[in-house]
């Protein structure tokens, strides 16, 4: 049972923290016990789907079984929100044992790989140990700026705000932040101000990423310093 705690907390899905063993024999079994799941007859839509999307279910579980719980996102289809393009459901995802198979296997990796981006991505942007908060604070409001855009980049524009926000709670964590007060903190600079189907302008990101910075550290991150412009233009590149 993955708990919600646990999908909050970046130690759940951080890459350094959790192996990964895959060479062709590892692919090849996990194909095969895919194929074990497909129906030899599909509903369809006259059988609004059920069992391709009993299917699904059955492959969701195995995979997590198999490989952890980091793995819950495999099947996070950028249609929801998420950054996967080689699943869509079963209703769709769901055909030959053959083509199924395939579809999980380049699911899981392209979702690891992704994972392994976000993994540098946060290291890229974290404050250095021992910051002043006042430092802190800048590091934090730049960070949140680049992991939205980060974010909106991975999914359909219609459904980028949950992964903008579990992106931001995963990256609050990696620096040690409590998973619960991290969520807290998104939660409060968010405030319902991004909305579906609608492109946040830069000021709209700018100022959620002001927020979280005071509301993390107190203070208001510093503008324009020149020493941080090779920072400043490093990140905005990547």
């Amino acid at each position: 049972m993955v708990t919600f705690e646990a999908i909050r907390d970046w130690g759940t899905f951080d890459p350094a923290r959790q192996p990964f063993a895959w060479d062709e024999d590892e692919e090849a079994r996990l194909r095969s016990m895919v194929r074990e799941w497909v129906p030899p007859v599909l509903s369809g839509m006259d059988g609004w789907w059920q069992g391709e999307q009993w299917c699904a279910s059955q492959i969701g579980a195995l995979v997590r079984e198999r490989y952890g719980t980091w793995a819950w996102g495999w099947n996070w289809c950028y249609r929801d929100g998420g950054p996967i393009g080689h699943w869509a459901g079963g209703a769709t995802s769901v055909t030959t044992p053959d083509e199924t198979a395939a579809r999980v296997v380049a699911a899981l990796l392209e979702w690891r790989a992704w994972l392994e981006r976000t993994a540098r991505r946060f290291a890229e942007l974290a404050p250095p140990p021992d910051v002043p908060p006042e430092d802190r604070s800048w590091y934090l409001e730049r960070a949140c700026v680049r992991l939205v855009t980060y974010a909106m980049d991975s999914c359909a524009d219609n459904a980028w705000r949950g992964q903008t926000s579990f992106v931001l709670g995963w990256f609050l964590t990696s620096t040690g932040l409590d998973p619960v007060e991290a969520g807290r903190a998104v939660e409060r600079a968010i405030g319902g101000r991004f909305e579906s189907w609608v492109v946040p302008k830069h000021t709209l990101i700018e100022s959620v990423a002001e927020d979280l910075a005071v509301g993390l550290t107190g203070h208001t991150p510093y503008q324009d310093h020149r020493e941080r412009e090779e920072l400043e233009h490093l990140h905005d590149r990547s």
